[in-house]
């Protein structure tokens, strides 16, 4: 049973890298989103909708549960994929992403959800710019300068119909449902565009152990890789429910 591990918003499959090299097991998946450093296929829609029956559909491949890991916009995927098809899933995790209906969207995300707002921000920001906030918000300056590589057209493209497709996802996506599969909730104690409290709120409603990284901002898998690695271990080592 591989574990599968889905990244967000803006990042790659590469986020999962440093996680991955304090990893035991070998059987790991870190999936790219369309659009997310790789070309987005021919009448994908890019909604929050169109992903999640992606995800799906890679998890299916695989042809057996799996352990399945989030963060950001992976962590919203994530608990959609655990409320839709159980059946996929052994153990789950996830953080940096809420599906609550008391959220209320950072004030970027609301300046993408805004027709021509949206547009007219992503055609301001340059690799230094996009780089410099990367580096403000936690992401080391190295992964940065990468990061801000896939940041093309493409990219921007797909993350304004995400978030647009997303302006209620509280009300229409939250659940309950994790409580059949063990689940571990991770977050930085300083994640300046999701508090605490809704991964304490997110704990309590799935009956998730929850796990803060103090001193730690949003990107959790790239300033605690080593302490992540090792809280998904001991997911994993859990008996199934």
């Amino acid at each position: 049973m591989p574990a599968v591990l889905v990244h967000g918003v803006p990042d790659t499959a590469r986020l999962w890298n440093p996680v991955r090299s304090h990893l035991e097991r070998s059987d790991v998946v870190a999936v790219t989103l369309p659009g997310f450093g790789t070309p987005r296929p021919q009448g994908f829609a890019a909604t929050k909708e169109a992903y999640a029956d992606w995800l799906i559909a890679e998890i299916e491949r695989l042809g057996e549960p799996v352990d399945l890991v989030g963060h950001d916009w992976g962590s919203l995927l994530v608990q959609r994929v655990v409320s839709l098809r159980p059946d996929l899933i052994r153990t789950w995790a996830c953080g940096a992403g809420p599906v609550d209906v008391e959220y209320v969207w950072h004030e970027l995300a609301q300046q993408w959800q805004t027709p021509d707002v949206g547009e007219a921000i992503m055609a301001m920001v340059t690799p230094e710019l996009f780089a410099e906030g990367l580096i403000a918000a936690g992401v080391p300056p190295a992964i940065a300068g990468q990061t801000v590589l896939y940041f093309d057209a493409t990219m921007k493209d797909c993350i304004l119909r995400l978030y647009r497709s997303a302006l209620d996802v509280g009300r229409e996506w939250q659940s309950d449902a994790g409580k059949i599969r063990p689940a571990l909730i991770l977050w930085g104690a300083d994640d300046p565009y999701v508090t605490t409290v809704f991964a304490e709120r997110l704990a309590v409603r799935v009956g998730g152990e929850l796990l803060i990284f103090e001193k730690c901002g949003h990107w959790w898998p790239l300033e605690r890789p080593r302490e992540t690695a090792a809280a998904l271990e001991r997911l994993w080592r859990s008996p199934s429910r």
